[in-house]
């Protein structure tokens, strides 16, 4: 079976129009890629757990703050790698100082020995329309469109 993400994507709007808020993923196979590298906040689940429930611990673990909202249920896509992401959407605003991402560890430098913690999230940052869709994964791309026909921005 493929597996399954799930995450939020944070909308804001603003004088200027609609914002999006993105994370990059951190550690050092991340660290000097930005365009189409930045991701909703997701991460995996199992078959048994909503995926709305999922998505709101996985934005929890990778800001270090819960959310509660009126989500949006948006279409689910299929990255490269045949991974499944759900989506849900919401309007609010967040502040991206006040990130603070749990950690994973990894044998680094590779065959080394030693291993090193590093933040699964290392930046947080809104972007405004077009330039969130030249720095989120292409496959999520559709998210941020579809957001924008939800709320007749399109």
């Amino acid at each position: 079976m493929a597996k399954q993400s799930a995450g939020i994507l944070l909308y804001r709007l603003t004088e200027k129009g609609p914002e999006f808020f993105l994370v990059h993923p951190g550690g050092p196979f991340w660290a000097k890629k930005d365009s189409h590298a930045w991701s909703i906040p997701k991460g995996e689940f199992t078959a048994e757990e909503d995926p709305l429930e999922a998505a709101k611990r996985e934005f929890e673990e990778e800001t270090g703050n819960k959310i509660s909202a009126d989500f949006i249920k948006l279409r689910p896509i299929k990255q490269k790698g045949g991974k499944e992401v759900f989506c849900f959407a919401c309007e609010e605003n967040f502040d991206p100082s006040s990130l603070k991402s749990n950690t994973f560890e990894i044998e680094w430098p590779p065959r080394s020995g030693k291993r090193q913690s590093f933040p699964e999230v290392d930046k947080g940052e809104w972007f405004d329309a077009l330039t969130a869709k030249t720095r989120i994964n292409e496959y999520q791309i559709a998210f941020i469109d579809e957001v924008l026909t939800k709320i007749h921005l399109k």
